[in-house]
């Protein structure tokens, strides 16, 4: 089962245009207020972690995730890598701009969950929930990247 979500969004920055493209090309900082992340690694051309998303009937479930870290020329990108040898994780793409007062972000979820053969009304009624649940999870944690990075960005400028 596959699910998605998605969020762009700009950024006010009232700093110099080098620490805006210090903040955007460090994931460990920007991300650093989200608190639907766990165990949130940065480093050598990479960012890992684990999306947090309650799931009904199952709890909570960490969706674990690696990208690969891309430099551009006005800010990064991420770029989702698969991660092998779990029943559920996810893609996480970004991209991150600096134009002049502003932080252009975009991100994207993809969501990669195996659920148990679903048979008959039971079963298919349980991935439906499944699905819903994900769904929404997703869609609050693209909801909630604004303030959180927004918070990330007024912590930077305070230092």
């Amino acid at each position: 089962m596959i699910v998605e979500a998605a969020q762009a969004f700009e950024l006010p920055w009232t700093g110099t245009p080098d620490a805006a493209l210090a903040f955007v090309r460090d994931p460990a900082r920007t991300l650093a207020h989200l608190r639907f992340l766990r165990a949130l690694q940065a480093g050598e051309g990479r960012v890992q972690g684990e999306l947090v998303v309650p799931l009904p009937g199952l709890g909570t479930v960490d969706l674990p995730f690696c990208s690969v870290l891309q430099v551009t020329p006005d800010g990064a990108e991420l770029q989702p890598q698969p991660v092998t040898g779990e029943r559920a994780w996810v893609e996480v793409a970004g991209q991150a701009r600096v134009a002049g007062a502003a932080l252009h972000f975009s991100f994207a979820f993809r969501a990669h969950l195996q659920t148990p053969d679903a048979q008959g009304w039971g079963g298919a009624a349980f991935e439906k929930m499944v699905r819903a649940a994900a769904g929404r999870t997703l869609e609050r944690v693209a909801r909630e990247l604004p303030a959180a990075l927004e918070q990330a960005a007024a912590q930077v400028g305070k230092s």
